[in-house]
């Protein structure tokens, strides 16, 4: 059974999404990026036939949604990140779920993909199962999903400069490296600035926390009334 592996960052006002902000408030900020945790929970939980695991960086106590957090990953295994920077948070977080869960495959994402769906999850856990590596390459250059048959070659991620445009191709290249065939997903757009939230929301304007919660901005941006 593959591990479906969950980066995330607690959403506390000024840590997460600052990016957001302007025309976000750091509180607004925090609230879309609960709102995309929480979808991203939801995906993995009605995804089938996989073990979920959370490896949080900082405290879901000081966070906004706390509570429906704490109660989104009851029965998940939950691991510290681990590291300076993101490349070795993510490395070693693929190399403590491979210690807690000996011999299994790792598909890894993050919180910044609320659109993806439980369908879309499982098929690309699915192409997993058929080979070496998959990479779901980000429209800004960079990769929203990781998955390696054996999760301890992510530790070429620790070479691979991240948070650029480049990110996913030198991704790529350094799994390619060490022989690994590497699948490449259809590409999302993750949300990093206020024009992808606005995006993302509009491609998924459904029953989703994410597009209420970046609706919610609008309507205050609007009315000049702050939360």
């Amino acid at each position: 059974m593959t591990v479906l592996l969950v980066m995330a960052k607690a959403p506390v006002p000024g840590v997460v999404k600052t990016r957001l902000c302007p025309p976000a408030s750091h509180l607004q900020a925090a609230r879309i990026a609960a709102a995309a945790l929480l979808d991203s929970l939801d995906t993995v939980g009605a995804t089938p036939g996989v073990t979920p695991v959370l490896a949080l960086h900082g405290r879901l106590a000081d966070a906004e949604e706390a509570a429906e957090l704490t109660a989104a990953i009851a029965g998940w295994q939950i691991l510290p990140q681990r590291g300076t920077d993101l490349g070795d948070r993510l490395a070693n977080a693929h190399a403590d779920v491979a210690d807690a869960y000996p011999g299994r495959s790792v598909f890894q994402i993050g919180m910044d993909t609320p659109q993806l769906t439980p369908a879309q999850l499982d098929a690309a856990v699915h192409r997993l199962s058929l080979g070496d590596a998959v990479l779901g390459p980000a429209m800004d250059g960079g990769w929203w999903a990781l998955g390696l048959h054996d999760p301890r070659y992510a530790a070429v991620l620790r070479t691979v400069p991240m948070s650029t445009a480049l990110t996913g191709h030198h991704t790529i290249a350094a799994l390619r490296e060490w022989g690994l065939r590497v699948d490449c997903l259809n590409p999302l757009r993750d949300v990093d600035e206020w024009a992808d939230a606005l995006a993302v929301a509009a491609s998924n304007p459904g029953d989703s926390r994410f597009a209420r919660q970046v609706a919610a901005v609008q309507r205050s941006l609007t009315s000049g009334i702050a939360p």
